[in-house]
């Protein structure tokens, strides 16, 4: 039966359709062209000493290859470390050396992000494309070429796991994470992801998907469900960048039954004339996946009056977890929540350590989801898991009388810009540098196109003038390690941080303070 067919098993089946298509090129491949490249990869990755369980990196733009690597890992049995493009050389230096990657694979675009890791701690390093010599300090060869010379008979990874991705989440100290999940076992092998299926069932995806994913395939929700469309025999069509009324476009171009977005997206595309919202044929499109940060309930329900009772909002992580769901009709009865469990059961936590009731505020919690562990921080998994094994991803909320949740506040620590977890911890470390902060908190303030965007409140030393000018040079010193997503958008002087006795910085309090004041201070960008 095709269903139980893997990526694999189904491009040997049937080489000739097309599974991916890159939007801004009109780039198509067939399911043999990719499967063929990933498989060639995963032989490379073999020549080069990889060993299952064993990581290597991934720093690339939206293209084919990122796929095409990570598909070669599963084969392979490896961990795919999937990196943003927005990090800074130092940060990317960082997490390529926590995870213990073997080899980097870059693109001429990406590699200039590799210079400070090729400085200090040099790794193989490949590139994608011919990357010009003269253009960047790091040397990489073809990763093309690598392929072409490949000789020998075939490895044979019958024995090995089902290899998979490794992403980073911002730490909350600081530096990054690696959220590190199981392999699953080889006995999988030649079988459809049990993920994929799960995917299937509720997302009602398979062969006839034309799924769209209008996001930076570093981010775990468009890497995980492009590779499950891949797995369930569907099409997906890649936008190298989001663009609101191209987006509109592909879904009629292409006849799009599936996408994936997040709430600034939303945000984007009703702000478009309405003679241009209108200009499209959207009839196909039956399923709008939306996640990863908050929607506002009034854009939420313009997107429903525009394109229909067709969104899915879900609340998950990168752990992986749990996973709650919620579909248009229920939502609409129950505006701003986030769904009940499809994954995992449901627990509301108190201060104490019991679980609270329908209606009280407490933390998250998960049992029975998935499980996982931070690399190399066995401290920062330790705090995700109570006693009873329970896991949570820190957010606050409640559920009503029919399980249904609501997150009241995501974590004091957090702020969700854009569709991106920001940490202000490692934000306030990189303001830290500059020598007239004595102290410096960070928190997030409502912002109508990001739904939050980062303030920083800053104690200037003694003597240091409190000016546009000085806010600007702290800034431009933290963007040396900061990637620019992370800078602060606002600076604000203060004369002290609101503490408890102990010293304990009330981030809370600070938060309702620009709550009711997001404009307070400088100015850093306008955007």
């Amino acid at each position: 039966m095709t269903g139980m067919q893997d990526f694999f098993g189904r491009a040997a089946a049937a080489p000739d359709r097309v599974v991916l298509v890159m939007a801004e090129t009109g780039a198509r491949f067939t399911a043999g062209e990719v499967a063929q490249r990933a498989l060639a990869m995963a032989q490379w990755l073999h020549t080069q000493g990889l060993q299952a369980g064993e990581r290597f990196a991934v720093v690339l733009e939206n293209r084919v290859e990122i796929l095409a690597l990570a598909l070669a890992a599963r084969q392979a049995g490896l961990y795919a470390a999937v990196l943003s493009t927005h990090l800074t050389p130092a940060e990317v230096a960082y997490i390529v050396q926590d995870c213990g990657a073997r080899l980097v694979v870059a693109s001429a675009k990406t590699l200039p992000q590799l210079a400070e890791l090729q400085a200090h701690h040099p790794l193989p390093c490949w590139t994608v494309d011919e990357a010009p010599a003269q253009a960047t300090s790091v040397q990489a060869p073809s990763l093309q070429a690598a392929l072409d010379a490949l000789q020998g008979p075939p490895a044979d990874f019958a024995d090995r796991p089902l290899g998979r991705d490794l992403l980073y989440s911002s730490g909350t100290t600081g530096r990054p994470k690696g959220v590190l999940k199981p392999l699953w076992p080889a006995h999988l092998r030649g079988q459809t992801d049990p993920e994929a299926l799960g995917t299937a069932r509720i997302m009602g995806m398979g062969e006839d998907t034309v799924y769209l994913s209008p996001a930076p395939l570093y981010h775990a929700a468009p890497l995980r469900y492009t590779l499950r469309v891949l797995e369930l025999g569907g099409q997906a069509v890649i936008m190298e960048r989001f663009d609101a009324e191209t987006a509109l476009a592909l879904i009629e171009r292409y006849r799009v039954t599936h996408s994936q977005w997040v709430p600034t997206m939303f945000g984007r595309m009703l702000k478009l004339p309405e003679a241009v919202r209108q200009r499209y044929d959207l009839s196909s499109h039956r399923v709008a996946i939306h996640a990863a940060a908050p929607c506002p309930v009034d854009v939420k329900h313009a997107m429903l009056d525009w394109w229909g009772d067709i969104l899915m909002e879900y609340y998950a992580g990168s752990e992986g977890c749990g996973t709650t769901m919620i579909n248009s009709a229920d939502w609409r009865q129950r505006p701003g929540s986030v769904g009940r469990p499809t994954t995992g059961r449901l627990h509301i936590v108190g201060d104490d350590g019991q679980e609270l009731p329908a209606g009280e505020i407490g933390q998250v919690y998960f049992s029975g989801g998935g499980q996982f562990s931070y690399l190399n921080d066995e401290e920062k998994t330790r705090q995700a898991i109570n006693e009873r094994g329970w896991i949570t991803y820190g957010d606050i909320g409640h559920v009503d009388a029919e399980g249904y949740l609501y997150l009241s506040d995501r974590r004091a620590d957090l702020i969700l810009s854009g569709g991106v977890n920001l940490y202000p911890q490692e934000i306030e470390n990189a303001l830290m540098r500059h020598p007239d902060v004595y102290e410096v908190a960070v928190v997030g303030v409502p912002h109508p196109d990001f739904g939050e965007q980062p303030l920083a409140a800053v104690v200037l030393r003694h003597g240091a003038q409190a000016s546009l000018d000085t806010a600007r040079a702290i800034a431009a010193q933290a963007a040396e390690v900061l990637a620019r997503m992370k800078l602060p958008q606002r600076v604000v002087f203060v004369d002290a941080l609101p503490r408890l006795e102990t010293g304990k910085l009330l981030r809370r309090k600070l938060k309702e303070r620009f709550r009711d004041e997001p404009q307070a201070g400088f100015a850093l960008r306008d955007s």
